[in-house]
């Protein structure tokens, strides 16, 4: 097994309301079905063991597109949607903060019971997860949140978090099982971060006496560490700014969303109805779903689907979000009976703004006035915070251009 990556984000106290959590669940559900329907899952797990990729589901699902608490939050509505589904699924979701995360044994057990999976195994694999990131790896960061997913297969990825007070930054750390069910095959493919001093990396050879050896890390070579281990160092200003966005990707879904109706595409031709603006976050959710990993490297760009909670880059659409949910959940659904015809235009989505990025330039796209007209405009949208709905602005603006 592998640590496949991990990210570094600033500290963010707060809470999720209803109404976002809610929707999180629905959307998170909806976007974990289509991804099994289309890749299986092994892929939806790799998936979860990306960071930057994790990063980007959080921010498209209306969190905080930055902060620490994209790893409770998303983790928290992951389980809650899909442990009810999960015999259906086949994926089971374990753990979460504080006490919860004491209870993955026990849950391991009961889905061991149910799929006939070896409980002992997982239970060991979980445990040395976070063994290793707390105590052994000794990067000043500890552990408050351990989340371990569990296909009926076996294979399983470890989403965890750790928190360092006195830098006021969270690590999230992710791990993936890759075809091995243990952690007595191979050790660390390495660890990368904020220099904080001495760093002790431990694999465990003969690992079912939880005796572990210590290893040299500097014995990795540093070109195989850095290929196969990716970090993800998020900002600590909270606002969305020019510099977090790849600006040629976030104007082809502009162009595609505004300036071309589905009508002009044959390919499109079953999302008729859909406004533009949901069209916009359809489309950066289709990313999301069937994106490559190297389309994940600018994770803020996703938060211009649904906003976020604390109304950077703008506030959460909720007219939108509720669009974008019941259109691919009849996707997920229609697909089942093998109606494909709506789940293949949401996957055209991601295809065609990614063939138009060669026609744009980053600096054709007007960053600032995309987020005043969201802003200006998030009232008609049923925009909302964690502060409330959103009122209509007391003057009109002039008209905005995107491009």
């Amino acid at each position: 097994m592998n640590r496949s990556g991990s990210a570094d984000l600033p500290l963010h106290y707060g809470y999720v309301p209803k109404w976002l959590a809610e929707r999180m669940a629905k959307l998170g559900l909806a976007i974990t079905e289509a991804i099994l329907a289309d890749y299986g899952k092994d892929a939806f797990l790799q998936r979860m063991a990306d960071p930057f990729w994790f990063q980007s589901l959080g921010a498209v699902m209306g969190m905080d597109w930055h902060s620490s608490g994209i790893t409770t939050s998303v983790m928290g509505a992951l389980k809650r949607a899909i442990n009810p589904n999960a015999k259906s699924l086949g994926i089971y979701v374990c753990g979460g903060k504080g006490k919860y995360s004491k209870a993955t044994p026990d849950e391991l057990y009961t889905i061991a019971n149910d799929t006939g999976l070896n409980g002992d195994a997982l239970v060991h694999s979980s445990k040395l997860s976070a063994k290793v990131d707390n105590t052994i790896v000794q990067d000043g960061f500890q552990l408050y949140t351990h989340n371990f997913i569990v296909s009926d297969a076996g294979n399983w990825s470890v989403v965890q978090q750790g928190m360092n007070g006195n830098s006021r930054t969270a690590r999230r750390y992710h791990w993936h099982s890759g075809n091995i069910t243990s952690f007595t095959e191979e050790p660390h493919t390495g660890i990368r971060g904020e220099n904080q001093g001495m760093i002790l990396n431990l694999a465990d050879k003969n690992a079912a006496d939880t005796k572990l050896h210590i290893l040299q890390f500097a014995a990795e070579e540093p070109a195989r560490v850095l290929k196969e281990f990716q970090h993800l160092q998020m900002p600590a200003h909270h606002d969305v700014q020019v510099q977090d966005v790849n600006l040629k990707r976030l104007g082809s879904i502009l162009w595609l969303a505004h300036d071309r109706q589905p009508k002009d595409f044959e390919e499109l031709l079953m999302l008729q109805g859909v406004g533009p603006r949901t069209l916009q976050s359809l489309t950066l959710v289709s990313e999301v779903i069937h994106g490559t990993p190297s389309r994940f490297r600018d994770p803020a760009r996703f938060s211009f689907a649904h906003g976020g909670k604390d109304g950077h880059p703008f506030p959460v659409p909720t007219k939108v979000y509720d669009e974008t949910i019941a259109t691919l959940q009849t996707a997920v659904r229609k697909a089942k009976i093998g109606n494909t015809e709506k789940a293949e235009a949401i996957k055209k989505l991601h295809t065609i703004a990614a063939n138009a990025e060669n026609d744009f330039l980053a600096e054709s796209t007007n960053f600032i006035a995309l987020i005043e007209k969201e802003r200006n405009e998030s009232w008609k949208y049923g925009g909302k915070t964690v502060k409330g709905d959103v009122k209509p602005p007391l003057h009109k603006n002039p008209q905005l251009t995107l491009f």
